[in-house]
């Protein structure tokens, strides 16, 4: 009615009311009545919003990939969003123009510029690993970037969703990586062979260890066996040359003891025959002593001296004397009647 309206807008609208080129009122959430000849309107969504994308990029190897993620923001200042698009809306609250579609475009740009260098640094392989750092990239850049700023954006997170390569290059890394998983399987089976393998050789070897150290050890004690019987049979020995020893010491001493018993013996014989000689030589002296008186008279006195009454004794005289003056007599006879007379007649 003669150019009156209301609007209302929610609470996640930031509006601008615009009269006659002048700010009139401004706010989140607003209602009010305006004239709509004279008047102009902006809602600013306050909400985040997602941005999806894909873009194309070329490797250090002259391969294309194909990026795919979103991007997550919120428009912090609205104020400075108003002054650099065009969120106007019509009397039924439609957007004269689609800035929101600039706003995520150019969004999405700054992303890509922001991953640009680093991919062309890179080849196709560690390209298609790399979605953690180009989601850093992506999320530094905007950031970063004063163009972002400038919007009044702030962003709050990117996320990679993909990294792949061109259908033909995929097909073929796929075929190099599935003969690669197949040699890596396959050098898998014989490192597991050549474990088993290694194993038995292990086992064998540790059998010829064992084998050996019994050998070894067995041979220790043979050679303690041996030297315990070496050791016994010089024990032996000089137990049977101990008792050699002593049997010739005792012999010794015995012998000695004989030796010396015949030097004592030798000793009193000799002593003896000295004492004998002694006693000899005394009863020599007493009989040659005793015989001195006699030595120089003649026998028939001492003969007659005895005055011996026995007839022999006396017949033995005669005789004696028949016999030293044999010479003197011519023929005598004597029977034996006649001495066998004269030896009874005594």
């Amino acid at each position: 009615m003669f150019g009156i309206r209301h609007v209302s807008f929610d609470a996640m609208t930031y509006v601008i009311h615009y009269s006659r080129g002048r700010i009139k009122k401004e706010g989140k959430g607003l209602s009010f009545y305006y004239f709509a000849p004279t008047s102009s309107i902006m809602a600013i969504p306050l909400g985040s919003g997602d941005i999806p994308f894909i873009f194309k990029e070329n490797t250090n190897d002259y391969q294309t990939i194909s990026v795919q993620g979103q991007i997550s923001y919120k428009i912090q200042n609205p104020k400075m969003l108003a002054d650099v698009l065009d969120f106007t809306v019509t009397r039924d609250l439609k957007y004269k123009k689609n800035d929101i579609e600039k706003l995520n475009q150019r969004i999405v740009n700054e992303a890509q510029t922001s991953i640009a260098s680093f991919v062309h640094e890179i080849k196709l392989r560690e390209a298609i690993r790399s979605a953690k750092e180009i989601e850093i990239k992506i999320l530094e850049g905007l950031r970063n970037a004063s163009a972002i700023t400038l919007l009044g954006v702030e962003i709050l997170s990117a996320s990679i969703l993909s990294v792949q390569a061109s259908p033909e290059m995929s097909r073929a890394l796929e075929t190099e990586t599935r003969e690669k998983l197949q040699q890596e399987a396959d050098q898998a089976v014989y490192e597991r062979r050549n474990f088993a393998v290694e194993q038995e050789r292990k086992i064998a070897e540790s059998e010829l260890n064992t084998e050996i150290a019994l050998e070894e050890k067995t041979k220790h004690v043979e050679q303690k066996k041996t030297e315990t019987q070496i050791q016994k049979a010089e024990g032996d020995r000089q137990l049977r040359q101990l008792k050699l020893e002593a049997d010739i010491y005792i012999k010794s001493k015995e012998l000695e003891s004989q030796i010396t018993l015949e030097t004592q013996r030798k000793n009193l014989i000799e002593q003896k025959t000295v004492n004998d000689k002694k006693e000899a030589d005394s009863k020599g002296y007493i009989i040659e002593t005793t015989l001195k008186p006699y030595k120089n008279i003649d026998w028939k006195i001492i003969a007659a001296l005895q005055n011996s009454s026995d007839p022999r004794f006396n017949i033995a005289l005669a005789f004696r004397e028949l016999a030293e003056n044999a010479g003197k007599i011519g023929n005598i006879n004597i029977t034996p009647e006649l001495l066998d007379s004269l030896l009874k007649n005594k």
